[in-house]
């Protein structure tokens, strides 16, 4: 009886065996991928317009949510995905995945940290605002289908509760303390006053309804242009005025005399964390200014130089007067300045297989800044391309004030924000293949634009880019006017500097036009540690190119090196160095 009774149970417990779940214990590979799901996925929610430029359209009838529980969300959020990430062994996993995995780390990080500062309190800057990215929210997208204009009309009706979410926001900002300074905020507020229109067509955001796509019938055109139209009299139109009434006047008289970040409630926190995001490194503002200085004196002595050989007969200051005032220096229509951007341009994509050896197939063209940001913009910039959109990437040339727009920084300007800067950089990154989503769309800053301008200098080494001293000291002004910003914006947010010390600083070291110089100094003002980014980046891979070809001698290949350089997206500067360490190894070996 025993013996039959053992038997019994060993054949139902062997039954049970067979047709109960088995459960296995994640690998680390397989609990790092589940995150990087995850964590994607919960990215695309949160914000949908990288959602649409990234691909994804099912959130393109909205805006981000601001609100407190927006923030609390999020951040609970992001908290939970940065535990997970640290219980995974990370000797368990391949090369590319710790990369995967450092990545988002300091991406988590980054963001939790500026959720707990609140720096949602002050949503803009002379460069960015949250009102300029509703307006930029469909550019580009594909809009082939009735459901596409739909959700445009959809979002356009969701700008009153973003703007009010964001103006909530500002307004603890004001019972804080911790807001722009008046001097940004009187340089900003006619741009949003600009954008209350009296006829809704006038607006920038009913361009979509102009042109409809053939697929969609002439019955649809007529209803969706109705709906669009009544969505932006409405909903955006109103949302504006809210917006400029506010920044004319509560706003206005509670931002601050003071332009230091230091300055405000928690300011020096603030003002390390900002360095963090932008430098990519923990760094002494104090330290940042002494390398200023010396790039400073550097560079001055390269330009001094270079003014004594042109065979001018004058010093610094009258050679840069020279350059802002003489003619032959001005494009005198906007074509004019556009046409030879494109110029430049081209010659330099003919000289790119000779620099690398990996090249995107995404193409760039030459593209004026929109009007109603111009005149309180910056002398260009680069907007790239929303994957599966109908552009290409945007080399943004500002063709407001043409008086203040010399043609002789073009060649460095161009080698910067189109190739082989921003848009040879940014357009790999989102080619990147075997990666995860979120790293073809990781904005770095440090890697960036110290990418952007390495790139400038690169130009020495190619054929009929800088052709004239001219041009040379263009460019040697633009990295004066990078070198310059590491002194100014410590300066302003750390050092007790006035804004007419930054403004004769950067005016006394560059040939900058004096639109440029204030509207340089003002975006320092309003955006702090972000100017760090260029040359502290710039200064990195150069020693990582210096340090490559002492180590490699002979076996040094510029096309290679570049291309390691670039490999894995944008990465913190202490991630590429470790990225190159290896490059110089695997060499050493072949």
């Amino acid at each position: 009886m025993a013996s039959r009774l053992i038997k019994l149970l060993t054949s139902i417990t062997i039954a049970t065996c067979l047709l109960a779940p088995v459960t296995w214990a994640a690998t680390a590979t397989e609990q790092l991928q589940s995150i990087l799901h995850d964590h994607w996925q919960y990215s695309l929610r949160e914000d949908p317009i990288t959602a649409g430029r990234m691909g994804t359209p099912d959130y393109n009838d909205r805006l981000p949510g601001v609100s407190a529980q927006d923030r609390a969300r999020r951040l609970k959020a992001e908290q939970e995905f940065l535990a997970r990430l640290k219980r995974i062994d990370e000797t368990q996993l391949s090369q590319s995945d710790r990369i995967n995995r450092e990545l988002l780390t300091w991406v988590l990080e980054n963001s939790i940290e500026s959720s707990q500062l609140y720096l949602d309190r002050i949503p803009f800057n002379t460069f960015y605002s949250f009102w300029a990215a509703a307006l930029e929210a469909n550019s580009g997208l594909a809009m082939n289908r009735v459901k596409d204009y739909e959700d445009y009309i959809a979002r356009i009706k969701d700008f009153g509760r973003y703007f009010d979410e964001n103006i909530v926001n500002m307004r603890q900002g004001i019972k804080d303390g911790f807001v722009q300074p008046k001097i940004v905020v009187e340089g900003v507020a006619p741009t949003v006053r600009a954008q209350v229109k009296k006829d809704p067509k006038q607006s920038s955001l009913y361009t979509p309804f102009e042109n409809f796509p053939s697929a969609i019938s002439p019955k649809e055109q007529q209803r969706l242009r109705r709906a669009g139209e009544k969505a932006i009299a409405e909903s955006a139109i109103p949302a504006f005025a809210r917006l400029a009434d506010f920044l004319e006047t509560d706003y206005l008289q509670a931002a601050t005399d003071s332009i230091a970040a230091e300055a405000l409630p928690g300011g020096k926190d603030y003002y390390r964390h900002t360095i963090k995001t932008y430098v990519t490194l923990d760094m002494d503002p104090a330290e940042i200014h002494k390398i200023g200085l010396a790039e400073v004196k550097r560079i001055r002595a390269e330009m001094d130089q270079l003014i004594k050989e042109s065979g001018f007969k004058g010093n610094f200051a009258e050679f840069t007067q020279f350059l802002r005032s003489d003619p032959q220096f001005y494009a005198r229509t906007p074509k004019e300045l556009l046409k030879e951007a494109a110029y430049v341009a081209k010659k330099i994509d003919y000289q790119l297989p000779q620099f690398f050896g990996k090249l995107p197939r995404l193409p760039y063209g030459v593209v004026p800044v929109p009007e109603e940001i111009a005149p309180n913009y910056t002398t260009a910039s680069y907007n790239p391309a929303a994957i599966g959109g109908t552009r290409g990437g945007a080399y943004w040339v500002n063709t407001y004030a043409l008086d203040q727009r010399p043609l002789y920084e073009l060649p460095a300007l161009t080698l910067h924000e189109a190739v082989p800067g921003h848009h040879l950089q940014g357009a790999l990154s989102q080619e990147l293949e075997n990666v995860p989503a979120f790293r073809r769309n990781l904005y770095l800053s440090a890697f960036g634009e110290g990418w952007g301008l390495y790139a400038e200098r690169l130009g020495k080494e190619m054929d009929d880019v800088y052709t004239t001293p001219y041009e040379h000291f263009g460019r040697l002004s633009y990295e004066m006017w990078r070198a310059a910003r590491l002194v100014i914006d410590t300066g302003i947010h750390s050092q007790g500097w006035t804004r007419q010390q930054a403004l004769d600083f950067l005016a006394d070291n560059t040939a900058l036009s004096k639109a440029n110089v204030r509207a340089e100094v003002d975006r320092y003002i309003s955006w702090p540690g972000q100017a760090l980014s260029y040359k502290m980046g710039e200064i990195k891979i150069r020693q990582l190119r210096e340090k490559a070809e002492k180590t490699l001698g002979d076996k040094f290949d510029l096309r290679a090196f570049h291309d390691a350089v670039l490999a894995n997206g944008a990465l913190p500067l202490e991630l590429l160095e470790e990225q190159i360490e290896q490059f110089i190894n695997r060499t050493q070996k072949l």
